[in-house]
């Protein structure tokens, strides 16, 4: 397994940047496996910290967006938006343009994302459907489609 875990961790370092794969798989993880043997299910006890899609690139889960928070700095793959979206968004509806308030301008649509609100805390995970200029410049638009949301 150490093997497996060591692998993941490197495509996680590619995917988010360096320390993403040390931070994603610490600790004890069970990996559920497809039929055919290939990893798809991370978990850290019942929390999904990460699914491996057959494209070779990894969907976060709730548990893996606070992992990464605390290891990567801000604004590394962070959406953030303010206190009149944050209800919505931690009930897993979708972040629209006109409520980011940053971005980090290295996000590109198609990448994982960490929603948080203007104080740090962590409100959603999800896929970037705008660039960062994009979600910034306009006033319509989903910008990043909410896979799940932290509840209170």
């Amino acid at each position: 397994m150490a093997t497996d875990i060591d692998a993941l961790a490197t495509v996680a370092d590619y995917q988010f940047g360096s320390g993403a794969g040390a931070a994603l798989f610490a600790g004890d993880l069970t990996i559920q496996r497809t039929s055919s043997g290939r990893p798809q299910q991370i978990l850290a006890g019942d929390d999904r910290v990460v699914s491996y899609g057959i494209d070779g690139r990894f969907t976060l889960g709730v548990a893996g967006g606070h992992r990464l928070q605390n290891a990567l700095a801000p604004p590394s793959f962070r959406v953030v938006v303010g206190d009149d979206s944050e209800p919505f968004v931690r009930d897993g509806r979708n972040v629209f343009a006109k409520f980011v308030k940053t971005v980090d301008p290295a996000v590109r649509p198609g990448d994982e994302v960490l929603v948080e609100h203007a104080d740090g805390e962590l409100l959603a995970v999800g896929r970037a459907e705008l660039s960062a200029e994009a979600m910034v410049d306009f006033d319509t638009g989903m910008a990043v489609k909410v896979r799940n949301g932290v509840p209170e």
